[in-house]
């Protein structure tokens, strides 16, 4: 049994027609039109006049030097534990070759991904990890062109920080370039861009809708939604920093929600009290406050197998445990994009660079797939090679296959095989 002691407001029902036939026209528009489309929308949506899209070398030395050196150092700390998190999971996936049946050898390759285009949003936050969790993570995967891309800032020019972040974390080239045409650009190869195989980044909803009508033309990363954080918590937890924690995630804009799942009720009215409390100093306020009061929720469950299967249900794309039991909810869970153990940990380290993605499921997609990680840019092809007389044994086989499911042609493609192995028995013998 759950009882609430606040619920979310129920969802709207807002009719995105309107954003969807925008983006499905500019990015026809971008495709038709090329390079003049997306230098007027570049012109239009971000105020940019420069004559080059691409960034020069002498930019981004501007950038290097221009950011502190405790920049630099905190830079390249997160980069450090990203990639080396990237690296390992890279050495967990392997080639392999093994005969599967007597003359039939089966084989697995992984292969990079050819040229991925990643885009770092610049709005009311520049998201300046993200490009370390998609160019140097791609970069550990052994992608041979990066292509970084980001928003002019004031129509000024690319964030210098954001700049030296997408440097530094091995961008090949990068565009001084936002929004709808940014992926229109990577997708279509416009304005100096090579067109590229997958495309990856957060953004506002016109990105996240330009990256849906993308998909197949190129890859993508995830579909991008508001960033959600749900903490389970009994009544070891201090509500203090679960009160700090889900307002940490309620800023990133008002769409945002932030769910508590509580064993004690009790903890569950001292978290709302310290979050109107915590409010009031806020820098942050205005955005974490209409977040909170639309989006957030306070669940009291019976248990902590209760409390599993509704946070399972939720499926967050980040989660919390500050508990007494936490490798007990460890080893249940199912559902969610990234885990956060114990109060020592919090979603801020995990957003900026502990070491784990922070590009995660959103929306309930963390019921069947995980964040983007090192595989995500890489292909896992397989290949087969079999002895003739292997093929003739297993010809028959599938040619029954084939002809179960009315395909005659795929069927002859083995009997044909037969035939001709039989001949050159004949011819031989």
């Amino acid at each position: 049994m759950v009882s609430y002691l606040k619920r979310a407001e129920p969802p709207s029902r807002q009719d995105n027609r309107t954003l969807t036939e925008r983006v499905r026209a500019m990015l026809e528009d971008i495709e038709q039109n090329r390079d003049e489309a997306v230098r007027r929308y570049a012109r239009d949506l971000d105020r940019w006049e420069g004559e080059q899209f691409r960034v020069s070398e002498a930019e981004i030395a501007t950038a290097r030097r221009n950011v502190s050196a405790v920049f630099k150092e905190d830079f390249a700390f997160c980069k450090t534990q990203v990639t080396e998190f990237a690296k390992r999971q890279r050495d967990s996936m392997r080639e392999f070759e093994a005969e599967v049946g007597e003359g039939i050898t089966l084989g697995q390759k992984i292969i990079p991904v050819e040229t991925v285009g990643c885009y770092i949003p610049g709005g009311k936050y520049p998201l300046i990890s993200a490009a370390i969790m998609s160019v140097a993570t791609a970069k550990v995967a052994g992608v041979p062109n990066v292509i970084g891309a980001a928003p002019p800032r004031d129509g000024q020019g690319i964030f210098p920080m954001t700049l030296y972040a997408l440097a530094d974390a091995g961008a090949d080239k990068i565009f001084t370039i936002g929004g709808v045409q940014a992926f229109g650009a990577m997708a279509y190869g416009c304005v100096g861009m090579p067109t590229v195989d997958m495309i990856t980044g957060p953004g506002n909803p016109y990105v996240a809708e330009a990256k849906r009508q993308l998909f197949g033309l190129v890859g993508i990363d995830l579909p991008a939604g508001p960033t959600e954080i749900l903490v389970i918590a009994d009544d070891s937890a201090d509500p203090a920093l679960v009160a700090t924690d889900l307002l940490g995630q309620a800023e990133h804009g008002p769409d945002s929600p932030a769910w508590l799942v509580t064993t004690s009720e009790r903890l569950g009215r001292e978290v709302m009290t310290e979050i109107d409390r915590q409010l009031v100093t806020l820098p942050t306020r205005e955005i974490a406050d209409a977040a909170w009061k639309r989006l957030g929720e306070v669940a009291v469950v019976d248990d902590d197998e209760a409390a599993i299967a509704l946070s399972d249900r939720y499926a967050p794309e980040h989660l919390e445990i500050m508990t007494r039991r936490n490798d007990y909810y460890l080893s249940r869970l199912k559902n969610y994009g990234s885990l956060f153990v114990g109060e020592a940990s919090t979603v801020a380290y995990g957003d900026k660079g502990v070491g784990t993605n922070h590009t995660l499921p959103t929306g309930r997609a963390g019921r069947y797939t995980g964040g983007l990680w090192v595989g995500k840019f890489l292909k896992t092809v397989t290949y087969q090679r079999l002895t003739t007389e292997a093929s003739q044994r297993i010809a028959p086989i599938i040619g029954r296959m084939c002809a179960a499911e009315g395909m005659l042609a795929h069927e002859r493609t083995a009997s044909v095989r037969v035939e001709r192995y039989a001949q050159r028995r004949r011819a031989s013998g």
